[in-house]
């Protein structure tokens, strides 16, 4: 079997090479953004070779250097980059067993590796990896057998993350790299889109200044100067005297999310026909989840050189290839001379501002070449300029039969685009260039299938009889694109929340009542887990103050499987007491690394439930600031437990976009047990417990 990642990266010393003595090159297309991949996709290697993971080199992520995997999203860098490394990896340890036989003039089933040293019954042949000069310049034949989950003696454990140590020790962040020569420069962007550079005092900015060099090429508008304070000074003073025409107003009213039902829409259904009138009990319920922004601590940055026709850039993002295409279409510059190089950053929870900050220093850098070219973004920038997560309502209905379990269900959805990619945010500042090379190609989707991020577990994952969806896909006001899970979060909320109504109008205890309509054993392991973890029977009288919610689902109805709990108090607003996670995401490959990502999903996802709404208003956004956007402290984490279920499957399942919707939801089932009312519009803020209330 040759999985697809191996089949558009084809040749095996793409991604394995033995370049020095008891030591091997390991390379793969995703990136490394505080995810652990580089770590747990290091260990999958060394187990499929035999080799120590201390023998394990990582090269530099950077084009011409690793395979081209495209983005690292989804949650799907083990799925897909570690089925390819597999499938390399014991390609080549059967290649090396081939031709020791061969040398040793005995059967390949006498042999075996150890440590990279092919050994006969268990003994030293004097020949490895490294004397056997093996030539990887070759295609995959994919005949080469996997090893199976007990054979595994690396995958299983918690091995130390390969990319802490130079973060911690300040070798690693983008942020601070220092090139010789080095400017630094600022954009003063334009106040949203269509507006037009009317006129900018360059005097008062050298006055401010001097020596600062001010670029103006049609819309797009620069200062670059020696230093960094020298920058943020310039961009003050041309802040103060810059102007635009076509400044356009948006309404505050679009914060909401009910208000993306008032923009014009496209329209897709799909599942089964409306069915027809009947004698059933029928509920229906509207939620809300507002524009959401990324919320790193640290701002995005970009560097780049033009030297002797080649663009060298640095940047924080998701995938060295696709930016080397976003740099080639705003430039004009050959996709052959440019080089992008990865470097950690802030945080990258889908498509931030780090594109745009690298393509912001490759424009400086090309039309002023000659020295490398730094663009700091401002928290301001970060938050009024990087895309930010689509709002989303959503309006649900159901029928309940005799017994009252969910057997006709209806998700009808309002959002806009979940991805935006491959266009930089300068472009809309510069003219078109021509002529250019067709797009990267996307992944095929089968005949007739639509993928869309705003419909991901837009169906609770229970036996639901007859299905359907409708989604209107709107224009948003403001820029959208991928964020930690697209809508499959949202959904979750919505869903979730939507079947602890039908279980109290069905009379049944929340947890008995999802059991009842889900058979997948896997699913039902996980929610019972979850239930026996917060100790579920000692759920008590609801409109107390403290609450206990459950929530369960299927990450986009064919990955790991997630139920999460949480204890909640409630006075003026949330407090979390603690947070539960049962999940089955098949074999773990770094038990640590897994429980990480689940914990980091849920700490991020109580923070969208409780906190956070971009705010919109004058050009934009208007919440550019932390006092305008308020995120989760340190000291608001509570307490969480997780549990991982069923590690030794032979498939293993992501882990990055798993946890943050079964939170979402047991977050607002927990508060709606607390109170005795139900708050279907995030985020659960003091005012909105406060009407729920007086409603009630």
């Amino acid at each position: 079997m040759i999985p697809p990642a191996l089949a558009a990266n084809p040749r095996l010393d793409r991604w394995i090479r033995f370049e020095a003595p008891g030591e091997v090159t390991v390379a793969f297309g995703k990136t490394e953004n505080g995810q652990g991949v580089m770590t747990a996709l290091a260990q999958i290697a060394a187990d499929e070779l035999d080799v120590a993971f201390a023998q394990v080199r990582l090269p530099e992520p950077m084009t011409g250097t690793i395979p081209d995997e495209g983005r690292t999203v989804g949650s799907m860098s083990i799925e897909t980059s570690g089925a390819a490394l597999r499938a390399v990896c014991a390609e080549v340890r059967a290649l090396a067993l081939t031709a020791a036989a061969e040398r040793l003039g005995c059967g390949v089933a006498e042999l075996d590796v150890r440590d990279g040293a092919v050994l006969r019954d268990g003994r030293p042949t004097g020949q490895d990896y490294w004397s056997l000069g093996l030539d990887l310049d070759r295609e995959p034949t994919g005949e080469a057998p996997w090893k199976s989950p007990h054979q595994l003696r690396i995958v299983g454990v918690s091995e130390p993350r390969t990319d802490l140590a130079p973060k911690l020790f300040g070798e690693a962040f983008l942020h601070d790299l220092r090139l010789p020569g080095m400017r630094h420069a600022r954009v003063l962007r334009q106040p949203g889109p269509g507006a037009r550079f009317a006129s900018l005092d360059e005097t008062a900015v050298r006055r401010a200044v001097p020596g600062v060099d001010i670029l103006v090429d049609h819309d797009f508008v620069a200062v670059i100067a020696a230093t960094e304070a020298e920058a943020v000074r310039a961009l003050e003073a041309a802040t103060a005297t810059i102007r635009w025409n076509g400044v356009r107003d948006v309404s505050p009213t679009f914060s909401e999310p009910a208000a993306l039902k008032a923009l014009p829409a496209e329209t897709f259904t799909a599942g089964a026909p409306v069915a027809e009138p009947a004698n059933r009990r029928r509920h229906a319920a509207a939620y809300g989840k507002p524009f959401i922004a990324h919320g790193s601590i640290g701002p995005s940055v970009g560097v780049a050189e033009l030297k002797d026709g080649r663009m060298t850039v640095w940047a924080h993002n998701q995938g060295v290839y696709p930016l080397a295409d976003m740099v080639m279409r705003a430039t004009g510059i050959p996709l052959d001379d440019i080089e992008v190089r990865h470097a950690s950053g802030a945080g990258n929870y889908g498509h931030n501002g780090s594109d745009d900050a690298a393509c912001d220093a490759a424009l400086i850098a090309q039309r002023r070449p000659g020295a490398p070219v730094r663009v700091q973004w401002r928290r301001e920038d970060e938050f009024g300029w990087s895309p930010v997560g689509a709002a989303m309502h959503i309006e649900l209905s159901g029928e309940l039969d005799a017994a009252g379990r969910l057997v006709d269900f209806t998700a009808e959805i309002w959002n806009p685009p979940h991805t935006n990619r491959g266009v930089a945010l300068p472009g809309d500042a510069l003219p078109k260039i021509e002529n250019l090379p067709p797009p990267r190609p996307q992944p095929a989707m089968p005949p007739g299938v639509r993928f869309s991020g705003g419909l991901l577990n837009a169906i609770p994952s229970y036996d639901i009889a007859a299905t359907r969806t409708v989604e209107h896909v709107v224009k948003p006001p403001v820029r959208t694109s991928s964020l930690r899970g697209l809508g499959g979060p949202p959904n979750v909320f919505a869903g979730e929340s939507f079947i602890d109504e039908l279980a109290e109008i069905a009379g049944q205890d929340p947890v008995a009542y999802r059991l009842s309509m889900l058979s997948d054993p896997r699913g039902r392991a996980v929610l019972e887990r979850a239930a026996e973890m917060c100790d579920w029977p000692r759920r008590w009288a609801a409109g107390t103050g403290r609450g206990l919610g459950v929530a369960y689902d299927r990450h986009r109805g064919r990955s790991a499987w997630c139920a999460v709990a949480a204890e909640v108090e409630v006075e003026q607003e949330v407090r979390l007491v603690k947070l539960w996670c049962a999940c089955d995401a098949g074999l773990i490959v770094n038990p640590d690394g897994a429980r990480n990502q689940l914990e980091g999903g849920m700490v991020m996802a109580a923070s969208w439930t409780l906190k956070e709404q971009v705010k919109l208003g004058g050009a934009g956004i208007a919440s550019v600031t932390w006092d305008d956007y308020p995120i989760l402290t340190f000291s608001e984490v509570p307490p969480v437990e997780i549990e991982l279920l069923n590690t030794r499957d032979p498939r293993p399942y992501g882990l990055g976009e798993i946890s943050q919707g079964g939170t979402m939801a047991a977050i607002a089932n927990a508060v709606a047990h607390a109170l005795g009312a139900r708050l279907r519009e995030l985020p659960l803020t003091r005012d909105k417990i406060a009407a729920a209330l007086l409603a009630g």
